[in-house]
């Protein structure tokens, strides 16, 4: 069921221009999926689907690209999000615009794989956890050199 739900998840960002969690909830319901927000919201991070801007300031999910173009979505996407990143012992804080962390945090998992145990994101908020304080700082760094915000 899983598989046969994320399939359906692809299938619809690739038909149409998704642009929150809730319209990708109600899509599902019409194909007959009973989810919920938080069942599609692991299934976003799971699928590692990103969201991209679009026409007019929008933006809209999108399935991960190759690692080749990668690097520049993620680009694009930190510097239209981030508003700040700080280290507190081995954790991250990262301040996005609201709406806009679930996408930022995407963009995060994929270019900081190694150094990133985990993150949860909310609306305008996230929160990586990293092995060490000095992973935190220069994880922190990296980040950083993806937006116009400095080091």
């Amino acid at each position: 069921m899983k598989k046969k739900r994320q399939n359906a998840i692809l299938a619809i960002i690739s038909k149409k221009d998704i642009e929150t969690q809730d319209e990708l909830t109600e899509e599902l319901h019409k194909l007959g999926y009973a989810v919920t927000q938080s069942t599609v919201s692991r299934d976003i991070k799971e699928l590692k689907i990103v969201k991209i801007a679009a026409d007019k300031g929008r933006y809209h999910y999108s399935i991960k690209a190759a690692d080749g173009e990668g690097k520049a979505k993620y680009h694009n996407i930190l510097m239209e999000t981030v508003i700040s990143v700080n280290s507190a012992q081995n954790l991250l804080v990262v301040k996005t615009y609201s709406g806009m962390a679930n996408a930022a945090a995407a963009a995060i998992d994929s270019i900081c794989r190694e150094e990133i145990i985990g993150s949860i994101a909310g609306d305008d908020t996230i929160i990586a956890v990293l092995h060490t304080a000095e992973e935190a700082e220069k994880t922190c760094a990296k980040i950083l050199s993806y937006t116009d915000l400095g080091v």
